[in-house]
C-alpha cells in the first residue's frame, strides 16, 4: 500500500489524460458514421480495451477528416 501512495502523484495525472482520451474519441467514434478504416463496433473495442494506444491509433487511423 505505501508503493501505491509512493507512486500516486505520477500515476494519477496519467490516469486523467488516459480517460480524458478515451472519452473523447468514445464520443468522436458514437457522433460520426464514416472511418479512414474499420468500423464503429471495431472502434469502440479499440478505444475502450487498448487503453492509452487506443484512444490515440483512432485519432490517428480511424477518424476521418470532415
Amino acid at each position: 500500500m505505501d508503493a501505491l501512495r509512493e507512486y500516486l502523484p505520477v500515476l494519477l495525472p496519467v490516469i486523467i489524460i488516459e480517460l480524458a482520451l478515451a472519452v473523447m474519441a468514445l464520443v468522436h467514434v458514437l457522433r460520426h458514421p464514416h472511418y479512414k478504416t474499420g468500423n464503429r463496433v471495431l472502434w469502440v473495442i479499440v478505444v475502450l480495451f487498448v487503453q492509452i494506444i487506443g484512444p490515440i491509433a483512432y485519432f490517428v487511423f480511424g477518424r476521418e477528416d470532415s
